[in-house]
């Protein structure tokens, strides 16, 4: 554990809930002043958002070759085949452990490696490969047209590696949920219970939780309003289709997985015959405490930072000390 700072962040919430404005605010104090308050040093990301961009541009290309998409049934539909949201996080893992170690090089970007990766993480969980059942003609043609989007994904991912990870947290953003109005628990691939068990062992014992909390329908409202069309960064002002904000994003499974588990302030996640009982704070957004971050500092409101502060400290405080007592 290292000396009173949390090593990995599961920074996880409903889309549009303020991870990213949460973030800005944390990054804001100081490293000494953080540590203290926030239990966070400097901070390295990972998110699995950019993969998710790259599948959709993906389907738009072979549209383009008169092929059918390989992960959605359209531009504003949901998953073919569910077991991707576990593809994702397969695609993480990888990242991880590149991240983690200063020995292993940077992913290459190169379209068809990336391909490849892809197929690899889909058939961990059993789901059909996108590429290796393209022709080769067909497969050089898609990587053509797919190699901008490649250096995309890999500048958004590592264009910040640092030369070690010693003295640093690591934050993994994602967001999972369920349809609206599931039972619980939610069924797999839905909920965080079946996705946080595909992350690698390597991060499940070393993981915290940092859980923003909104109703979904404050997350639906917020991600209809961060849309911006034409944006250059896509990462920050995208919109999730309405049919996947609906049966994907309708709910999440946290409240449950918190209130069964047999220890306080954690949920106990288990993957490969092991149960991880991952420390948890949730910070509750429900009223909106995070907008005002996306402006300039100098102009933020006194009694908005004050309110956003507090809710913070508590959130990171109760997490620090399930930290501390599961570590």
């Amino acid at each position: 554990m290292a000396d009173n700072y949390l090593d990995t962040v599961l920074l996880i919430a409903l889309p549009a809930s303020g991870k990213s404005e949460v973030r800005r605010y944390l990054m804001h104090e100081k490293r000494e002043k953080r540590v203290e308050l926030f239990h966070l040093s400097d901070t390295v990301q990972l998110d699995d958002y950019p993969y998710v961009e790259f599948f959709r541009e993906t389907d738009d290309a072979l549209e383009e070759l008169g092929e059918p998409g390989r992960f959605f049934g359209g531009p504003d539909s949901r998953f073919l085949h569910g077991e991707d949201w576990g593809t994702l996080l397969k695609l993480v893992n990888g990242d991880y452990a590149v991240m983690m170690d200063p020995s292993l090089p940077t992913p290459v970007a190169d379209a068809d490696a990336l391909f490849s990766r892809i197929d690899a993480a889909r058939a961990e969980l059993g789901a059909p490969p996108a590429f290796s059942s393209l022709s080769g003609e067909l497969r050089a043609r898609l990587a053509q047209m797919m190699q901008k989007k490649t250096e995309w994904v890999v500048h958004e991912l590592f264009s910040h590696r640092p030369d070690s990870m010693e003295g640093k947290t690591l934050v993994i953003e994602f967001a999972r949920g369920g349809p609206q109005g599931a039972d619980m628990p939610l069924r797999p691939p839905h909920g965080y219970g079946w996705n946080l068990a595909q992350l690698s062992p390597d991060i499940l014992k070393k993981a915290a939780v940092l859980y923003i909390w909104v109703s979904p329908e404050e997350s639906r409202r917020k991600n209809a309003a961060r849309a911006i069309p034409g944006a250059e960064n896509t990462v920050l002002f995208h919109a999730a289709p309405e049919t996947v904000m609906i049966n994907d994003y309708g709910c999440d499974d946290i409240a449950w997985l918190v209130e069964n588990s047999n220890r306080p302030n954690t949920i106990p996640i288990t993957s490969g015959g092991v149960t991880y009982d991952l420390p948890i704070g949730r910070f509750d957004n429900r009223v909106d405490k995070t907008t005002f971050v996306r402006d300039e500092p100098e102009t933020w409101d006194p009694e908005l930072v004050s309110a956003l502060h507090a809710g913070l400290r508590t959130a990171l405080d109760g997490l620090w000390a399930a930290y501390t007592a599961e570590r």
